[in-house]
């Protein structure tokens, strides 16, 4: 049955329920297009990494790649001198097969350059001088000094730009990165917009007296715009009935058919406005219409607003008056437009922060920080990303910038900076989760998304999970410590506060080549023996890592080639080893299979969620938990390869 309202004023409320049911039929298109068409365009599917980036170990530097103890220890006044093996590395070129650098070479690569099997660190050329002997080293350097290693910026599987994301420049970017050719997005709801009355005239035409220039039109055509949608300027129709009821029916029946249309003036209980007349008739007379749901809404501007649905299309007519007009556009068309076009509401400005821990800065010149913005106890909280100058994802993730005058060498720890932001504004995440990352987690934070949850994810490891949430600035915290003593996962390690939330347990394993036949056909015992002999080299995980517990333990001390070779995701331990920089990990099965390496299983990993209690009962906290128990997620944790507890 139809609902008929002619200036029968309703609550707001009432209006956005009836209007929201009407229209409650129609739904997000979905289009496939090319890179090139991708900026300002929203994301209909996650974006999913299928390379690594950096695809091989990269060196940053013109220099000397070397294994980097053969430098320890070297001065300016004291330097250390090194072999040059007759090769050149060149951007581009990669070292013959079977290349290594031996103990006491370096072997000269340019910026850019595939670091050779061997090599853990890059000196730079100011730091060297010719030596008859090959080069003289005056600065010592660290193990992955100047390189960026494969696998540390995205790793192939990780979801790089999720559904619902709106394209800058930042993200295509990462999708030109990832060599992401064509995905889908949302298809650009075509909006029509018809200015309606005699006394309206376009901009440039002479102006009479009782005649008013159309800015309704302009700013509409703008606003929809802005929204992601496509406008369609209709022009402006005189008040007469059947050319009114002309233009309306060529906008339903149209090839291609609009999906919203909008009418301007006509909507009050005076004799020559004939849009409410014209529209209610169409919605009695056409299948598929809801007709007129709502003719006067209790606001102020805005309150001879209609909205109806003829033929399955919405159709407002908007109050003459700008302001009106605009007003009740953004209060009722707006919201429907955004779903339809997948636009987040737009917001701009700065804002001031807390630094969480300690930045440091090179003295002489400005440094610009990009962050990741979280809400703490006392205001907002500014966690630096810490990615290099070769890293694509890190303005792809940030919030906004701080900026370090070239005087300034570090900022405090609990400092106040003010934070340019990159997006409109900052709207805080409804969960805020600051720890380690993993693809089942990621999934979790993909399904709060579907349910409208704003969410955040800062990785900076489980120790720096456990201090945020200690601190009051995170919901959640993934974490996978274990005491090396007990063997126990998490609980020893949770701050006064804080509870565990049980998450699901995943499998660590040794990783190594299908080729390498020596650890493919050893025993457990003579495994263990090859992996802490020097016949087999290692990539290593970052200290404080569950993961590098594993490792120590199995090493039982011994240090073999690699250790100090410290990767800082699973992925980037993947890549190492299916690229030959190392002949063995440990790391995930789900990793392991998608880089095609033998996996031998070491020990099952707990993976839980420390949250405080503070936070136990938020909403998206309590959405999180109420996931982990549903038998659909628990179904697909289990074909990602996690086992919930």
């Amino acid at each position: 049955m139809k609902q008929r309202q002619f200036l029968d004023v309703v609550d707001e409320s009432v209006a956005h329920q009836r209007f929201d049911e009407a229209c409650a039929h129609l739904a997000p298109r979905i289009e496939t297009i090319r890179l090139d068409a991708a900026l300002g365009r929203v994301l209909a599917a996650d974006v999913v990494a299928a390379v690594d980036v950096t695809a091989f170990d990269r060196s940053n530097m013109d220099g000397y790649a070397v294994r980097a103890g053969d430098t320890f220890g070297a001065e300016e006044l004291e330097p250390i001198t090194l072999a040059v093996a007759d090769l050149s590395l060149a951007a581009g070129q990669a070292p013959p097969p079977g290349f290594e650098v031996e103990p006491g070479t370096a072997v000269a690569i340019a910026t850019g350059g595939v670091v050779p099997r061997g090599a853990d660190a890059v000196v730079m050329i100011e730091h060297t001088e010719p030596d008859p002997a090959g080069i003289r080293v005056s600065r010592a350097a660290v193990p992955g000094g100047n390189i960026t290693f494969a696998g540390s910026d995205i790793g192939r599987g990780e979801t790089v730009i999720r559904r619902g994301t709106r394209l800058s420049y930042r993200e295509t970017g990462v999708l030109a990165a990832v060599g992401a050719a064509e995905f889908d997005v949302v298809a650009k709801p075509r909006v029509a917009v018809v200015s309606t009355g005699d006394e309206i005239i376009a901009p440039g035409e002479p102006l009479a007296v009782g005649h008013v220039y159309d800015s309704n039109q302009r700013t509409l055509l703008d606003a929809v715009a802005e929204l992601g949608c496509e406008p369609v300027a209709c022009g402006i129709v005189p008040d007469d009935e059947a050319r009114l009821e002309q233009t309306v029916s060529r906008l339903i029946a149209g090839s291609p058919p609009v999906d919203v249309i909008l009418l301007s003036g006509g909507t009050s209980k005076g004799e020559g406005d004939l849009n409410a007349t014209v529209v209610q008739r169409m919605g009695e007379r056409l299948e598929g219409s809801a007709g007129v749901v709502v003719h006067g809404v209790a606001l102020k501007p805005g309150k001879p607003v209609l909205l109806a649905v003829v033929a399955g299309i919405p159709v407002v007519v908007l109050p003459g008056f700008p302001t009106s007009a605009i007003f009740t556009f953004y209060e009722f068309v707006a919201p429907l437009l955004r779903r339809l076009s997948g636009v987040a509401t737009p917001s701009r400005g700065s804002v001031a922060a807390a630094v969480p821990l300690r930045i440091t800065s090179a003295p002489g010149r400005t440094e610009y920080n990009l962050v990741d913005l979280v809400a703490g106890p006392d205001g907002m909280a500014a966690y630096p990303i810490g990615a290099g100058s070769g890293s694509v994802t890190a303005f792809g993730r940030a919030d906004g910038f701080i900026r370090i005058p070239a005087a300034t060498e570090y900022v405090e720890e609990g400092a106040t900076v003010d934070v340019h932001l990159l997006h409109a504004a900052v709207r805080p995440a409804d969960l805020a989760a600051i720890g380690s990352h993993c693809v089942g987690f990621d999934h979790l934070l993909g399904l709060l998304a579907d349910r409208g949850f704003r969410v955040k994810m800062v990785p900076v490891g489980s120790t720096g999970g456990i201090t945020a949430v200690g601190r009051g600035e995170a919901d959640v915290a993934g974490i996978h410590l274990m005491n090396e003593e007990t063997g126990e996962y998490n609980t020893p390690f949770l701050p006064p506060g804080v509870r565990l939330l049980p998450g699901y347990r995943r499998r660590q394993g040794i990783v190594f080549r299908p080729d390498d036949h020596q650890l493919a056909e050893a025993g457990d015992d003579a495994m263990r023996s090859l992996l802490r002999g020097e016949t087999s080299r290692i990539v290593n995980r970052n200290p404080g890592s569950g993961t590098r517990v594993l490792i120590d333990q199995l090493l039982g001390g011994a240090r073999p080639a690699g250790y100090l070779h410290q990767a800082r995701t699973h992925h980037a331990v993947a890549a190492a080893v299916e690229q030959g920089r190392a002949d063995w990990g440990v790391t995930l099965d789900t990793v392991a299979a998608a880089a095609g390496l033998e996996f031998r299983f070491l020990q099952d990993e707990q993976f839980d969620f420390a949250v405080p209690e503070a936070r136990w009962d938020r909403p998206a906290v309590a959405a999180l938990r109420a996931l982990l128990d549903e038998p659909t997620v628990v179904a697909d944790l289990a074909a990602l390869g996690f086992s919930r507890v």
